[in-house]
């Protein structure tokens, strides 16, 4: 992944009215996360799920903060100047959140768990279990935390490219200055606070965030003279949608992408059997990766078992939902705007995103919102706003550490050990999040060689995303699968994406396959098509390996899945909403259908 070009090159674009502005933020956090830890009590169901009693605001406003970190909002902005709303596929997945409302929410609610793992073991068996929890952290690691890391780095680089660290005979520049202050200082709160200083800073973040990246938005707008101007410069392909199977002008099936390393030398000319982000992929693979990331990721769906009952884990995930409509308009469409910006030439600093002899975006359009804040903000307001970014990182980052610990303390070392303390399982979470920094500090190099940084989140979940789906989804609505199928279905699915993964790695790192090879074709397909191949074969082995197989005792899963719900169950969960739930939830259907009619060219 390229590193974008530092927006001032003499020294840091803050002045000391930003800098005021950011330490009084911060110190805003500072105080919540004093006061939140104060109050916390030395249990696990305290530290992990915040003692379950957090409230549907909350619950809302941590989900959405969780889901937006640095990463979304720079990859996303970057994605937007070079590919346009492309990606704004994911963003519409505030769907998703509704099935989490309506769907899961009931089952997870009457099962009382602690992680998505716990629950099936509670729907299958033990070993998916330790299946489940082990690739989590495995996905956690390599996608959001240490990509989270690496957006952060991009920030400091951009804002900050003054900064540097001379140690050990190495000269640390920006870049890795901000990673590493940024993951110690999010590290220090989350370990001490858990689940309810993530979620009550993450509550605070979310005004400020959305607050800032509008106030960006209409900046740039008025800087580029109106939308029907960012329309004219972007062109009406990078307002659509759906791109097609092929780029425009490709002759035959198979069209060339070059590859480059991080100095900007080609390194291979990989041939691609669709385009970028082809209208296919995102109408099968993109709502794969969204049902699974809002409906079963352990990440997400903590907040929602944070809850006290049913009624308030729905509100929170329906007002997550409404909150979820936003990033279209205040990330992606800022990206649209510094590429406009840089077109136009009425912003020449930003002309660095912009190639004349291509028409494209250069590799600099990467730190797209971090270059418009810069040079399009007054001082002051640009302080807040680079506090609302660092905030999100460090909102995003502390709730997969929590997610992290969380996992491997209930679902690996209770089990381990069943007598553990309370207190011991505190401590023990602790340390797990000190570890799993450290190791996702040593990924950064590999992340830091992919040529998107949204695209590369995406292409990693959409590798390991499929299993999980299937098993969840099929395993709610079809009883008559089984613990076999459910484990051969992941073994293989989780196989499967590992092995791509790895593949992709080794291209990364400068290995070079011969044209036609098996691996030269595995790392040539694209990503959401290999996904869903995955999600295929994922259900055939889940289907057939039941059936071929004892089904499960009824008794065993009662109330895991709809046909095995009491009537008790369903009269609950009918007195947990009401036509104010109905109606919020029509809102969101309704916004997102419009969002998809304005820009379907």
């Amino acid at each position: 992944m390229n590193a974008p070009v530092s927006a001032a090159a003499g020294g840091s674009v803050l002045t000391g009215v930003d800098w005021l502005a950011i330490a009084f933020y911060f110190g805003i956090l500072l105080t919540v996360a004093w006061w939140v830890i104060k109050k916390g009590k030395d249990n696990a169901t305290d530290y992990f799920l915040a003692g379950r009693n957090l409230s549907w605001w909350i619950i809302g406003a941590s989900i959405f903060a969780s889901n937006i970190g640095s990463e979304h909002i720079v990859g996303l902005a970057g994605s937007g100047a070079k590919d346009g709303v492309a990606l704004a596929h994911y963003e519409l997945h505030a769907w998703c959140l509704l099935v989490l409302a309506w769907v899961f929410v009931p089952f997870y609610a009457r099962s009382l768990v602690f992680t998505m793992p716990e629950f099936l073991e509670r729907r299958f068996s033990a070993p998916s279990r330790y299946v489940l929890s082990i690739v989590s952290l495995i996905t956690f690691i390599v996608a959001k935390i240490a990509v989270g890391i690496y957006a952060g780095g991009v920030v400091f680089q951009v804002l900050l490219p003054d900064i540097h660290l001379p140690l050990f005979g190495y000269d640390f520049d920006s870049f890795w200055v901000g990673s590493v202050l940024v993951v110690t200082l999010t590290g220090l709160y989350t370990m001490l606070g858990g689940m309810r200083a993530v979620a009550y800073n993450d509550a605070v973040q979310v005004l400020v965030l959305i607050t800032g990246s509008a106030l960006l938005t209409i900046y740039g707008l008025i800087q580029l003279g109106g939308w029907s101007e960012l329309k004219q410069l972007c062109g009406s392909d990078m307002f659509n949608l759906w791109k097609p199977l092929l780029p425009k002008g490709v002759e035959g099936s198979w069209a060339p992408v070059l590859v480059k390393n991080t100095a900007g030398e080609i390194i291979k000319e990989a041939w691609y059997f669709n385009g970028k982000f082809p209208w296919l992929g995102m109408a099968i693979c993109a709502p794969v990766i969204g049902l699974w990331y809002w409906c079963t990721d352990q990440y997400i769906v903590q907040r929602a078992l944070g809850a006290p009952n049913e009624q308030t884990a729905r509100r929170g995930s329906i007002f997550a939902a409404f909150l979820k409509l936003f990033p279209v308009y205040l990330f992606i469409i800022p990206g649209l705007i510094c590429f406009a910006l840089a077109k136009s030439g009425k912003v020449p600093a930003l002309g660095v995103v912009y190639d004349p002899a291509t028409g494209h975006a250069t590799a600099a359009a990467q730190g797209a919102f971090p270059l418009m804040v810069a040079h399009l903000l007054p001082p002051g307001l640009r302080g807040i706003v680079v506090a609302g970014l660092l905030s999100a990182l460090m909102g995003s980052l502390a709730g997969v550490f929590n997610a992290c610990s969380t996992l491997f303390t209930v679902d690996l070392y209770e089990k381990m050990r069943p007598k553990a303390s309370q207190h011991e399982l505190v401590q023990m979470g602790r340390l797990a999040t000190g570890v799993m920094v450290v190791i996702a500090m040593l990924w950064i190099p590999v992340v830091r060689g992919k040529t998107g940084l949204y695209e590369y989140l995406q292409s990693v979940q959409g590798y390991l995303a499929p299993p999980v789906f299937v098993v969840f989804f099929f395993g709610v609505f079809w009883k008559r699968l089984n613990a076999q199928g459910c484990l051969w279905a992941m073994i293989v699915g989780f196989v499967i994406g590992l092995f791509r993964m790895g593949v992709d790695t080794m291209v990364t790192t400068g290995s070079v396959f011969p044209e036609g090879s098996f691996l030269w074709i595995v790392n040539n397909i694209q990503f959401q098509y290999f996904s869903i191949l995955i999600t295929l074969i994922s259900a055939l082995v889940m289907v057939v390996v039941s059936y071929a197989t004892a089904p499960p005792d009824d008794a065993a899963i009662a109330g895991l899945t709809f046909a095995t719900a009491t009537g008790a169950d369903r009269a609950k969960t009918r007195a947990s909403w009401s036509a104010r739930e109905v109606l919020a939830s029509l809102f969101v259907l309704a916004a997102i259908l419009g969002a998809y009619l304005y820009f379907t060219g």
